[in-house]
């Protein structure tokens, strides 16, 4: 565990059991801490107005920041780290109220009548009984909940052993330019079978994960306030617009409009 993060405390809401009080959640700033893996019988929904965490759920990694929120079904493990500043808000919904939700995890691309429905539950009691205008808003939350879709910002990662190890060394060093060939020799594989191992174990080829990867230290990055010419370099980029052509291609933005977007959806 990167020794510069607290251990952030697991909450109770998670755990408790009553259908009287279908949906119950908390806001808080939280900065630089990493909520070790576990589950909770209550399935979650994670959003941020400001600050980016990174989320390792099964063998996906999910960097969620204020454009979108996280939906984890329940009893499903998962570990949440905080970056700087993450302003969260969290719901967690009781398991008799889960079986037309979404059923695997996913960040999404969070709508403004999501976001108010979200803040006005957070805002509500959660030790006593809810009134007959909460449960309309936390019904036509729920309903809003089964239309959610996933993003595309998410790493997968896979315990394939030798897999394992290549994942953990292009992790380590992002911006290293290393080709397949190099990954192949030192794994004493073969570059077509490493080839086909990607694909089948990670559903993607080893320079779109390498993109990919790329793509989502750029959003961590960004949501630091680190600059895009300072981020460029960083990933191994030779020029600032390679860098800003890449990150266009795969989120349809430059990373100006990025950070423009996360700006305007804060303050919505």
């Amino acid at each position: 565990m990167n020794n510069e993060y607290q251990t952030y405390p697991i909450v109770d809401f998670g755990f408790l059991i009553n259908p009287s009080l279908p949906v119950t959640g908390y806001t808080e700033m939280i900065t630089g801490a990493i909520c070790l893996s576990h589950s909770h019988p209550r399935a979650q929904l994670i959003y941020a107005t400001s600050g980016v965490m990174n989320v390792v759920v099964e063998n996906q990694i999910w960097v969620v920041n204020p454009l979108q929120g996280l939906w984890i079904p329940s009893n499903v493990e998962h570990q949440v780290t905080f970056q700087k500043n993450v302003n969260l808000y969290s719901v967690f919904i009781d398991p008799s109220f889960t079986a037309d939700l979404p059923k695997c995890s996913f960040s999404f691309d969070i709508s403004v009548f999501l976001k108010q429905l979200l803040f006005k539950i957070i805002s509500f009691d959660n030790t006593g009984s809810i009134s007959l205008s909460e449960r309309r808003i936390i019904d036509v939350f729920l309903d809003e909940l089964t239309t959610i879709l996933p993003s595309s910002t998410f790493l997968p990662t896979s315990n394939h052993v030798k897999l394992k190890k290549i994942i953990l060394l292009l992790m380590q060093d992002i911006s290293s330019k290393y080709t397949l060939d190099y990954y192949a020799e030192l794994s004493s594989m073969s570059t077509r079978t490493l080839s086909r191992l990607f694909i089948k174990e990670l559903g993607m080829n080893f320079s779109d994960w390498r993109t990919r990867l790329k793509l989502l230290e750029a959003i961590k990055r960004l949501g630091e306030k680190q600059s895009i010419k300072e981020i460029a370099y960083d990933l191994g980029y030779e020029t600032t617009s390679a860098f800003i052509f890449m990150f266009k291609k795969n989120l349809g933005k430059t990373p100006s409009n990025y950070i423009l977007d996360n700006v305007n959806n804060a303050v919505l």
